[in-house]
């Protein structure tokens, strides 16, 4: 992934939070025919250090636990807000009309190498961990233990655990950094009274970006 410097994220908390906060994955794997890329709720721990490790499930049917193999890194990447600036919202644009369109968003890259886990106890606490995090949201969380045993037990069955121990994690968050302050203010204002998904969003990103390193 290509990124300029002012664009580049280290802050291994930020990207850690911008996962839990979208934890759905693209996974892409190297199969016999090619790339493969799955979709899969991924949770992230903070060990072992610097990077932490992705844990999640997939179907027994899934042919991604046939692209598995300790030889091969994986890449999962996390998709955070993304927005359409128009240049119009720019105040530069009064001054000389150099200006152009963009597009801001927020994403991130982990590789490391993906292995299976078939244990039924690490199975329940990565299911747990993962519905725990995405339920907090709401006023009265869902919790496993709400649905019959011999129902989840049976879907347990049907699943296999994975995870993948990350070895490089790249952040890139390209909110109007490069921008001139004035241009950032107004991208600001433009956002809030924007009605595109994930506006308002990328409005507080911009906003905060200074303190994202």
């Amino acid at each position: 992934m290509y990124i300029p410097k002012h664009f580049e994220v280290t802050n291994i908390n930020a990207i850690h939070e911008l996962i839990l906060e979208y934890p759905l994955a693209t996974l892409v794997t190297t199969s016999a025919n090619g790339l493969n890329a799955n979709h899969i709720p991924m949770h992230i721990t903070a060990t072992p250090e610097p990077y932490g490790t992705l844990r999640g499930h997939v179907a027994r049917a899934n042919p991604l636990l046939e692209d598995i193999n300790v030889e091969n890194q994986s890449l999962a990447i996390f998709h955070g807000p993304n927005a359409y600036i128009t240049p119009s919202w720019y105040e530069t644009k009064k001054e000389h009309g150099k200006v152009v369109p963009t597009w801001n968003y927020v994403v991130v890259h982990a590789y490391g190498n993906l292995q299976i886990v078939d244990k039924p106890e690490w199975l329940r606490t990565q299911i747990e961990a993962l519905t725990d995090q995405n339920e907090s949201q709401f006023s009265e969380p869902w919790a496993i233990t709400d649905a019959p045993v011999e129902f989840t037990e049976k879907l347990f069955e049907s699943i296999v655990g994975i995870e993948m121990k990350i070895t490089k994690l790249v952040g890139k968050w390209k909110v109007s950094q490069n921008q001139p302050p004035q241009n950032r203010e107004s991208v600001i204002e433009g956002l809030n009274k924007d009605k595109q998904l994930g506006a308002s969003k990328m409005a507080e990103l911009v906003k905060e970006s200074h303190k994202i390193i």
